[in-house]
């Protein structure tokens, strides 16, 4: 089969097998079987946020299709995200395989806030956790109570606690190396009704501010909410339409990039620039010893704008090589999509001539956000 048909950009070569187990037993039942195998083996979600290469894949892919959205009962809330809104939470298991734009929309029509700026991203919920999925001023890791995990090295089923998987800006310690299957997420949300509608969280976006006519910190309907950030979404190219090729893409292709504050001093004042929390720095003390609070606090990271920079480097929306299939998005330079017919090779050309106008300009370094098989970039 195919890869380039299983992924949003629509390049990729052939896998020697795919398999599609449908409920969870079938799936922890194919991974296992696999495992046992021998065989390399790839984890196939919704195929957003991944960049296969040409010579597509030599071994087994599975495809993550087991869904079902359960509502759990539970006695405290675990992650109390609720002080906007009072003390009611809804916890909810999501197997893997659920779409996760589907999974918003469910929790949209019930009322249950603190997903709904994460609307219209597309792929799984399973890969949701793997990048700490976040947009218009929301992250996954603010809803996240825990995962179903299976391990490869150890081959034990387990739940892992949302505070032990390293939830960072679009990373985890599943997307820097440790290696099994996401088979369910556990997310605890809030019935988000004040006064007779349902509330979204706070807007903590500007953008999105802008858009629904609000200020920063403000509560609106969660209908309103998705709505306006499905609109940003689509002026974006970022919502998958047969008939759109800048949708043809594996979203935001690259991540925005954290340095020091001291590096960010030395950018153009222009340059959008957000602080993050400071680094803490290391601290020795003898075996034995309870470790001393630090006496001072590491220097401040700074995220920027990868799209900035991009723009600022010389290269515009549309833009692409002589001769190549793939172009940068004509409406979000963040954005690699496929033209029609590209491979996988004129991708990571593009991406490696983006990268290094970037560097060249302004001595940062971008980095890929979607997951590369057989690829180096």
């Amino acid at each position: 089969m195919r890869l380039a048909d299983l992924t949003t950009l629509h390049v990729g070569g052939n896998a020697d097998r795919v398999l599609e187990p449908t409920t969870r037993d079938e799936l922890l039942q194919v991974v296992r079987e696999t495992w046992a195998s021998g065989d390399d083996w790839l984890l196939l979600g919704g195929g957003s946020n991944v960049v296969i290469s040409d010579d597509g894949f030599d071994g087994t892919v599975i495809r993550v299709a087991s869904r079902g959205i359960e509502r759990l009962e539970v006695e405290t809330p675990a992650l109390r995200p609720s002080a906007y809104l009072g003390d009611r939470t809804v916890r909810l298991r999501v197997q893997a395989g659920e779409p996760w734009d589907a999974l918003v929309y469910e929790t949209v029509r019930h009322g249950w806030a603190g997903i709904e700026a994460l609307s219209g991203i597309p792929g799984s919920s399973g890969g949701a956790p793997i990048q700490n999925i976040g947009a218009y001023g929301q992250e996954l890791s603010s809803s996240l109570v825990a995962i179903e995990f299976l391990d490869y090295l150890t081959g034990e089923l387990e739940r892992i606690p949302a505070p032990q998987l390293g939830l960072g800006y679009r990373s985890s310690v599943l997307k820097r190396g440790r290696q099994g299957l996401v088979v369910s997420i556990e997310l605890e949300l809030v019935e988000g009704v004040a006064g007779g509608s349902a509330l979204s969280a706070p807007v903590a976006y500007d953008q999105l501010a802008s858009t629904l006519g609000v200020r920063i910190g403000d509560r609106v309907p969660l209908d309103e909410l998705r709505a306006a950030v499905l609109g940003l979404r689509a002026a974006k190219g970022m919502l998958l339409d047969p008939e759109d090729r800048n949708s043809f893409s594996a979203g935001s292709f690259f991540t925005n990039p954290i340095v020091s504050e001291n590096f960010a001093r030395g950018l153009p004042a222009a340059a959008p620039r957000w602080p993050t929390s400071p680094d803490e720095p290391d601290v020795v003390v003898p075996l034995g010893d309870a470790p001393a609070a630090p006496s001072s606090r590491g220097e401040y990271r700074v995220k920027l704008s990868a799209a900035w920079l991009i723009e600022r480097a010389g290269i515009s929306r549309g833009f692409s090589l002589p001769g190549s299939r793939a172009a940068v998005s004509s409406r979000h330079t963040l954005a690699l999509v496929n033209l029609g017919g590209a491979t996988a090779d004129e991708v990571v050309q593009l991406a490696r001539y983006v990268q290094t106008r970037v560097l060249a300009e302004f001595g940062v370094q971008l980095q890929p956000e979607p997951v590369l098989v057989g690829i180096d970039l």
